[in-house]
């Protein structure tokens, strides 16, 4: 297995509108073979869905963010279950908590994230976590519930790092490894295991640098891999190899 497995990505954020056809089928000739696109709110997972079932090389995650929390429908969790039953829904997320924006009440943040967590727990279904200056809580609630997942674009310490993998979680690490600035990042990457590490974009965000600033894409995700697979001592393509290999484990997707 050779090639780009991007872990998290949004090609159903407004900054594709232009020219989402023309990326996402210009992805096999850069290399990229597969793509899981994350929801944050209903329209977006059910977006997800649509893109899975017209590229072979997509896969979903289907949830709440945590900034989407407030105002729900009463059925939301009906909701989210009900598209986690679509063939190519692979994962809950992007779930979790963001204490950065003070737009959703901590509460209400939090009672959302348990309790797609409790449904990942029901379906047997990984899930994908979004931690932005939460760290805390954020742990307390993974310590409790212990599920099967990714921590997304992670920018914890090397100690928390550790504690997620005693867990029996997995990490995602994208473009930020590659900013001046990096410190924390470059540190996980030294650190852990490579059969917890995934690589992502978060596309269209943290393009990597030199495209820092400009609308990232899966292909990207070749400048993130050069700099992990340089502080690992290994080469690229064995680097691709290993993260592709323990995406497919993580998400059950055969390649």
């Amino acid at each position: 297995m050779s090639g780009i497995f991007d872990v998290h990505a949004h090609y159903d954020d407004e900054k594709f509108d232009t020219d989402r056809e023309e990326v996402l089928s210009s992805m096999a000739e850069k290399n990229v073979i597969c793509i899981v696109n994350a929801g944050t709110d209903i329209e977006t997972s059910r977006k997800t869905l649509n893109y899975c079932e017209r590229y072979d090389f997509m896969y979903g995650a289907v949830g709440i963010h945590p900034e989407c929390a407030d105002n729900l429908p009463q059925d939301y969790l009906k909701e989210i279950e009900n598209m986690a039953m679509h063939e190519k829904a692979v994962a809950i997320g992007e779930i979790g908590l963001d204490y950065y924006w003070d737009g959703v009440p901590r509460d209400i943040q939090k009672k959302v994230f348990t309790e797609q967590l409790e449904l990942a727990y029901k379906l047997s279904m990984p899930v994908v976590i979004h931690d932005r200056d939460a760290h805390g809580d954020t742990m307390e609630i993974l310590r409790k519930y212990k599920p099967k997942g990714i921590m997304h674009c992670f920018s914890g310490s090397v100690e928390m790092c550790r504690e997620i993998v005693n867990l029996g979680m997995s990490i995602s690490l994208g473009g930020v490894v590659t900013f001046k600035n990096a410190r924390h990042s470059v540190e996980v990457a030294t650190y852990i295991p490579l059969d917890r590490l995934m690589l992502e974009t978060d596309a269209p965000y943290l393009a990597p640098v030199p495209f820092r600033g400009k609308r990232c894409d899966s292909s990207m995700i070749m400048m993130t891999a050069e700099r992990i697979a340089e502080i690992k001592g290994i080469s690229v393509e064995e680097l691709l190899k290993i993260t592709a290999e323990n995406a497919c484990r993580m998400y059950g997707i055969v390649l």
